[in-house]
């Protein structure tokens, strides 16, 4: 790997690079500490299982929770949510979301309003999100909300301030957002009257349900779609431990499900049918997809498993797959990955703990698997909530008849950086001086061909390539320094990989739940093509 000294110390990118090896040394210690006592007849595997499936738990609940602390009640995540662990650099918690019910209003308004906001060390708290907002021209949508469910079933009482906070570790931010749907029915007309809609009633019965998604989260409020927050740089949901409820209510139960945890290899139907081929050193592959995964998303590998990795070509060794996947601060949580790669053989587990701002060192790996070991014509990277058309795939790369200097995918020849701290893909000018980015293809699916994944690896080995934290941008700028080189390069562009969602014909369909991988399966195996399922 590169060494540090050619990163900005400054950035948000080096204090994850940092935490991120220095975490993996003690995550990595530990796991191999466990597997030696395994291996020695240490433990009893059974004991160990039931331990896990009691601290990863896929539900939990809490009835009659009605008694609150001074502090609130907690609801704690023993594994975290859908992917990863928290971000070095802080030493309290950061408050992700802090949603806040003010049934009589506050010093801007006497109307009840819900104010969203965002606290850290180092930030303090961020800029307030209202409900209704002052600006709906400045709302922002949230897509694939599909992950977590939190449920809070209350009886809001006589106090003006109701607190929901979600809780992460270290820092993050979140930008909130005034629904689009709030905005419409926030303010009814009713004969000569106004009358304003807000969801929270004093001495009625609410049910709060918070969903947390890959690009935000929303609330609704009885089956309401009330607000949402689109997450801002440095925020991941992976990174919430603890739902904090606290405030003048009767809170009448608590409920979170969704959460991740690992299926039991011992009671998979067929599982011969889900371990992946290992790699000939006869035959090659001709094409090495590599997939963008974290330690607890075990259902979306299982879920990758069951559909599209059992084309007849990723069986047969024509393709072949493998997950990239870093580790967890949670102990439990590599344990299980550890034995999900000695059951399937198909993880590739990074020497780093799990941030956004590293994924660019998965796709240099994935580069150099698929040249170095697999040996494959041409390299695909892809992510574990994207359902791909292998079929598909081979057949453009057979029409396309390029074999040198290929960047094939959704390209974006026309963009430029994120240069509001507020998003979540913001880009410094130090970063990048330059007001457009080269051509790049989307991260859920995009192919190079071997000569560039080559290339690659040699540029790093030599201490030659930048190393940009947006990793589907990076392949474009490391392809675009190639051609500045003499390499005669071909973009091909495939407007049919969705990279929000999922369109009927589609090749690649991103934001793809578990539930909807196995939905898209099933319509190609019964003939009824490459159509999408519910409103996706």
């Amino acid at each position: 790997m590169e060494s540090t000294e050619t990163l900005d110390r400054s950035s948000s990118s080096f204090t994850q690079w940092s935490g991120g090896y220095q975490g993996a040394g003690s995550a990595w210690n530990s796991l191999m500490a466990s597997i030696e006592e395994e291996r020695h007849g240490y433990t009893n595997e059974s004991l160990i299982r039931k331990a896990k499936e009691k601290q990863c738990p896929h539900f939990l609940n809490k009835v009659n929770a009605t008694v609150l602390e001074s502090s609130g009640f907690k609801l704690r995540l023993p594994c975290g949510l859908t992917q990863g662990e928290a971000l070095p650099g802080e030493p309290d918690p950061p408050i992700i979301l802090h949603y806040n019910v003010r049934l009589y209003g506050d010093k801007i308004t006497e109307d009840p309003v819900i104010v969203q906001n965002t606290w850290t060390v180092a930030h303090d708290w961020g800029e307030e999100e209202r409900c209704p907002s002052p600006n709906p021209e400045k709302n922002k949508k949230v897509y694939a909300l599909s992950f977590v469910l939190y449920l809070f079933k209350m009886d809001v009482t006589s106090n003006p301030l109701l607190a929901i906070r979600i809780v992460g570790r270290n820092d993050t931010l979140v930008t909130g957002t005034h629904s689009e749907g709030s905005k419409r029915s926030s303010m009814v007309q009713e004969g000569s009257k106004r009358r304003i809609f807000f969801p929270f009633k004093q001495g009625h019965l609410s049910v709060a349900t918070i969903r947390v998604g890959s690009e935000g989260i929303q609330m609704t409020v009885d089956g309401k779609h009330i607000t949402s927050f689109a997450y801002r740089e440095t925020l991941e949901p992976w990174l919430v431990s603890e739902v904090r409820i606290s405030g003048d209510l009767n809170l009448i139960s608590v409920m979170a499900s969704g959460l991740p945890t690992s299926e039991d290899s011992e009671h998979t139907i067929d599982l011969a049918a889900l371990k992946s081929a290992p790699l000939s050193t006869k035959k090659f592959p001709h094409l090495f997809i590599g997939v963008f995964s974290t330690a607890n998303n075990f259902k979306r590998r299982m879920a990758v498993r069951k559909t599209w990795m059992q084309y007849a070509a990723v069986r047969s060794g024509t393709v072949a797959v493998r997950f990239f996947v870093g580790l967890h601060k949670n102990q439990l949580v590599n344990e299980e990955l550890w034995n999900e790669a000695r059951t399937y053989g198909d993880i590739q587990i990074m020497p780093f703990v799990d941030y956004y701002n590293l994924i660019t060192w998965k796709t240099l790996a994935i580069c150099i698997f698929g040249t170095q070991v697999a040996s494959a014509n041409y390299v695909m990277k892809t992510d574990d909530d994207a359902f791909v058309r292998v079929d598909e795939v081979l057949d453009s790369l057979k029409r396309i008849k390029v074999r040198n200097g290929l960047l094939y995918g959704l390209i974006n020849s026309d963009s430029h950086p994120h240069r509001s701290p507020d998003s979540k893909w913001y880009i410094s000018l130090e970063e990048w001086p330059e007001e457009r980015y080269p051509p790049w293809a989307h991260g859920p699916g995009y192919v190079v061909s071997r000569d560039i994944a080559k290339e690659v690896y040699r540029r790093h080995k030599e201490g030659h390539l930048k190393i940009f934290k947006l990793e589907d941008v990076a392949m474009g700028i490391w392809i675009n320094q190639m051609k500045k080189d003499g390499l005669k390069v071909r973009y091909e562009n495939n407007e049919r990989i969705y990279n929000e969602g999922c369109k009927d014909g589609y090749t690649v369909a991103h934001y793809q739940g578990p539930s909807e991988m196995l939905c898209l399966w099933q319509k190609l195996q019964e003939g009824n093509g490459a159509r999408c399922c519910g409103d996706r």
